[in-house]
C-alpha cells in the first residue's frame, strides 16, 4: 500500500473511538501519508501527526474512566472542570484558550509544517457558511477554530474570518484528502442517541443533538456523491459531547469497528502481496 489518507470525523467525546482506528494502523505497520480532521477529529489528528501512537493516546485517555457523575479526573493529567467554567458574557461556555494551551503542552509543533504527517484541519466560516481548510501555518488557531462547537466554545477570528466547528460543514472530511491517495479511510463517530423515559429532550440535549442530526445528514448526502475506499462507523450509543470520562465505555463500543477496519486493511494487504 503506497499512500493512505485517513479522515477523522467530528463527534465530541465519541471521537475517542479514533484512537482505536489509529491503533489499527500502528498494529499493521501502516503510516498514513495524510490525515484530515474536523472538530475532535482535528485534535486526534494533531496528536497523531505530532508523533503520538494510538497506544499512547489510549493509555492517556484510559485514565478518564470514572462513574457516571462528573468528576475532577484528569485528561492527559488536567482537571476537566478547569475548562468548563461558565463564560456567561462570552459567546461560548468553555474556556477554549485554557484547553488549547494545555493541548499544546503535550506537543512541540506549533505549525503544520512541523508535524510528522501532513494534517488538513476543517473549520466553518460562520458568516459565509463555507468550508475553510487549514494545511499550513499556525496550528494553534486552526485547531481552536475547528473545535469551536457553537454554545460550548466561542468562535475564532482568523484573517478577518469568524470560524466555528468544522463539523458544521464537513463532519467526516474524507473528500479533502489529496487525490494522490491510493487508499482513503473515513471514520464517522457521530454515534447514536436513544430516547429517555419521557421522550422529551432537555434544552442542551435538543441543541447538541440537533447539530449532530445535521452533521449526519451532511455525511449521508456526501456519500451519495463520493465514497471513501473504507468507511467505518463505530456504533457508539448514548455518549454526550463532553463525556470524555466515558473513555473505556467508548473503547468497548468501538472495538467491533476496529476489528472491521483491521480485517479490511489485512484483506487489501493480502491482495497486494
Amino acid at each position: 500500500m503506497e499512500k493512505i489518507g485517513i479522515a477523522l470525523g467530528a463527534g465530541g467525546a465519541r471521537g475517542l473511538a479514533h484512537i482505536l482506528m489509529l491503533e489499527t494502523l500502528d498494529e499493521l505497520g501502516l503510516k498514513p501519508a495524510y490525515v484530515s480532521g474536523a472538530s475532535v477529529g482535528a485534535i486526534a489528528g494533531l496528536l497523531y501527526c505530532s508523533g503520538m501512537t494510538g497506544k499512547e493516546l489510549r493509555e492517556s485517555f484510559s485514565e478518564l474512566t470514572v462513574s457516571q457523575r462528573n468528576s475532577v479526573k484528569n485528561l492527559f493529567n488536567f482537571k476537566w472542570l478547569n475548562f468548563i467554567a461558565p463564560q456567561f458574557e462570552g459567546a461560548g461556555l468553555i474556556k477554549s484558550e485554557n484547553f488549547i494551551k494545555f493541548l499544546f503542552e503535550s506537543i512541540t509543533a506549533r505549525t503544520f509544517e512541523e508535524l510528522d504527517i501532513p494534517l488538513f484541519v476543517v473549520t466553518s466560516n460562520f458568516w459565509t457558511r463555507e468550508e475553510v481548510v487549514f494545511k499550513s501555518g499556525d496550528l494553534v488557531s486552526a485547531i481552536q477554530a475547528s473545535i469551536s462547537l457553537p454554545g460550548i466554545f466561542a468562535p475564532v477570528l482568523i484573517d478577518g474570518k469568524i470560524l466555528i466547528d468544522g463539523g458544521a460543514v464537513n463532519p467526516v472530511p474524507f473528500d479533502i484528502l489529496p487525490n494522490d491517495c491510493d487508499l482513503t479511510i473515513a471514520i464517522d463517530v457521530i454515534g447514536h442517541r436513544t430516547a429517555g423515559p419521557d421522550l422529551m429532550p432537555s434544552l442542551t440535549e435538543a441543541v447538541f443533538n440537533t447539530f449532530q442530526i445535521m452533521e449526519k445528514s451532511i455525511t449521508r448526502q456526501k456519500l451519495r456523491v463520493v465514497c471513501p475506499d473504507i468507511y467505518v462507523e463505530p456504533y457508539i450509543s448514548d455518549v454526550r459531547v463532553l463525556e470524555f470520562h466515558k473513555a473505556e465505555h467508548v473503547f468497548r463500543q468501538a472495538q467491533p469497528a476496529k476489528d472491521q477496519l483491521k480485517r479490511e486493511l489485512e484483506k487489501r494487504l493480502k491482495a497486494e502481496g
